[in-house]
């Protein structure tokens, strides 16, 4: 089976190229969204960014600028459930842009850190109307240096995400040795030897890199997943659940990082990933607040509006989660009147 040139293709029919960026829990992807939305790359990006969960997190944690188009599906996870929204999503931005009420030149598609990302490659060579308006630039995955060794071995969607990706970016190497960085890369290479390895420090990766790089080969993927054209289903592990803490109460953040500082020394190999907009007591900026197993840290975000509802909410995700234990200790962080 052969196809035409992706890259001749698009630029004979106007095709708007899709990159997808997946990545396991935790991986950095928002961030390196965040740095692509910034940089100085002549490009008009709209993003269709997906979360595991009843609440995202992730789209009040991106840049907001007029120049971008930020769509957020949070109602399931992009590569079942709410697949069928992705092909309506899509749809909808092709007619806005053919009728001038959009416009951009580039799709950056963020998936749910428990994508498989076969079934959203697929969406662009199943659907005929996807088909007409959308190119597959490439999958670009990125690998947490910290704990992909032990995600790789527990979690079938981390080696999906390697074994589809174009380029594959290693986080978070400045946490590890060197020694151990090496082996990393070793093993990623041999799992999928044409993908190149780049790394991506404190967000910040070349464009060039991630971009217009035509570097999806269906070909490659038919080698690896000759079923890759037909029906591919998707299920995730029924242990692995999410829940949400809402409170319109400030917070005092000293509480906070000590409550959960003691539940990652107990939890924190089930605490997949958790992370938060905060509303901490006397304090004009929202916090963001971030988590990988006994990982967390919290960053100043922007400063609340004048009218806004200031509101605290933090999403986790992970396997056999204490819900119970972490919303009680949760409510204790209620900063004293």
């Amino acid at each position: 089976m052969t196809s035409p040139n992706p890259a001749s293709s698009a630029q004979s029919s106007g095709l708007v190229p899709v990159t997808i960026l997946t990545g396991f829990l935790g991986s950095g992807k928002t961030t390196l969204l965040n740095h692509i939305l910034k940089a100085k790359h002549g490009h008009k990006i709209a993003v269709i960014e997906n979360e595991f969960g009843e609440a995202g997190i992730d789209n009040e944690l991106l840049v907001q600028d007029s120049d971008e188009q930020i769509v957020e599906m949070n109602n399931g996870c992009i590569c079942c459930t709410v697949r069928g929204d992705l092909v309506r999503i899509l749809g909808e931005l092709a007619d806005k842009r053919k009728s001038g009420k959009l416009s951009f030149d580039h799709i950056v598609i963020e998936t749910t850190g428990l994508a498989d990302p076969a079934p959203v490659a697929q969406t662009f060579f199943v659907d005929d109307k996807v088909m007409q308006n959308y190119l597959l630039d490439a999958i670009v995955t990125l690998v947490d240096a910290k704990h992909a060794p032990k995600q790789l071995d527990e979690h079938h969607e981390a080696q999906e995400q390697v074994g589809f990706a174009d380029r594959v970016l290693l986080t978070k190497t400045d946490l590890v040795d060197a020694s151990d960085v090496q082996a990393l890369r070793q093993r990623l290479a041999r799992m999928n030897p044409r993908a190149k390895i780049g790394e991506s420090k404190n967000g910040v990766a070349a464009v060039d890199d991630l971009l217009d790089i035509r570097g999806f080969n269906l070909n490659a993927i038919l080698d690896i997943e000759p079923d890759f054209l037909n029906d591919v289903s998707h299920e995730h592990d029924d242990d692995v659940t999410s829940f949400v803490f809402r409170e319109d109460q400030p917070l005092d953040l000293e509480k906070l990082e000590d409550m959960l500082g003691g539940m990652v020394q107990v939890y924190g190999a089930q605490m997949m990933r958790y992370k938060g907009i905060l509303n901490v007591a006397n304090d004009p900026n929202c916090i963001v607040f971030q988590g990988v197993h006994m990982l967390m840290g919290a960053d100043t975000g922007p400063a609340w509006k004048p009218n806004e509802q200031r509101t605290s909410k933090m999403v986790f995700i992970g396997r056999d989660l204490p819900k119970d234990l972490l919303l009680k200790g949760l409510a204790q962080c209620i900063a004293e009147a």
